[in-house]
């Protein structure tokens, strides 16, 4: 193989494994390793903004350049509600915007010491935040996305579809014109579960689930599952699909080949979209419902 050809494959060798090791590792090491292979160099990037009183109420901004009436999205991390951290999904941020979206990538109040609906309300917040600044990144205030994975895609739908929290935030429901649920867990009785110490003591489904709290005027869904999942089961996106078309409410979800529950956010990146059809599900969502 000559020297020319041998340096073209090099980088494909690299990412390739990149993604075999993403496979095999636990959701913090592997988006830190993912970190690595992105880079955000010309794009407007700000971070630790904050949007509430609280020390995890801040949030990272991702802006193409010369944005000009650009979707805005907010990202809202997984991590069953007790960890995780916005800059584990830089990768997002880079993908999102080089797509051409203000991007805004969220941390939140974390439980157990806060449970639902504090980080719900901070989804909101966040939201709020974004939609208030978005003209000073290139973004329209009235084109917003929340995208949320695991944990995160709780809080992203529950945010949207009970009406209440949109309008304690002071977000019109108007300006939301989709929902993007990655591996979301909808519609799930928590209370022998690990989790339950995100809900308060003596709660049950129906009082938190999102699948029963949809409004009839909510907008698009996409609800995006992974084939291989084993930690959220696909059952929570059947029940959350019914009960957005009971409401009347745009649904679609997709199951992706291959996937498991690390894989389908990893391959939001631009590096991994080898590994299934996350960003491309995205986009299409988003450029299909964006305002004109």
């Amino acid at each position: 193989m000559s020297r020319f050809s041998f340096r073209r494959v090099l980088p494909v060798l690299g990412v390739l494994a990149l993604g075999v090791s993403l496979a095999a590792c636990s959701a913090g090491s592997a988006e830190n390793l993912l970190n690595r292979a992105v880079n955000t160099r010309g794009l407007k990037v700000v971070t630790d903004q904050r949007y509430g009183p609280d020390t995890r109420n801040v949030l990272d901004v991702y802006a193409p350049p010369n944005a000009r009436n650009a979707p805005v999205v907010l990202f809202v991390h997984g991590g069953s509600w007790q960890g995780g951290d916005k800059a584990i999904y830089r990768f997002v941020g880079d993908s999102l915007a080089r797509a051409g979206y203000v991007t805004g990538v969220m941390n939140y109040r974390l439980a157990p010491q806060n449970r639902y609906p504090t980080y719900v309300q901070d989804a909101a917040a966040a939201l709020k935040w974004l939609r208030d600044r978005a003209k000073t990144f290139g973004g329209n205030p009235d084109d917003l996305f929340v995208v949320g994975h695991s944990a995160g895609g709780f809080n992203a739908v529950e945010a949207v579809d009970n009406e209440r929290w949109l309008r304690e935030a002071g977000v019109p429901i108007s300006a939301v014109r989709g929902v993007i649920g990655i591996a979301g867990p909808y519609s799930y009785d928590f209370r022998d579960l690990p989790s339950r110490v995100a809900f308060p003591e003596g709660s049950t489904p129906d009082q938190v689930m999102p699948d029963r709290h949809v409004r009839r005027d909510a907008p698009p869904h996409l609800l995006l599952v992974a084939a291989n999942d084993t930690t959220v089961y696909p059952q929570n996106a059947l029940n959350m699909e019914a009960a957005l078309k009971r409401a009347g409410a745009p649904v679609t979800r997709t199951v992706l080949p291959r996937l498991n529950h690390i894989t389908i956010v990893a391959a939001l990146a631009r590096p991994l979209t080898f590994l299934g059809g996350t960003r491309q599900q995205v986009i299409d969502f988003i450029e299909k419902h964006r305002k004109g």
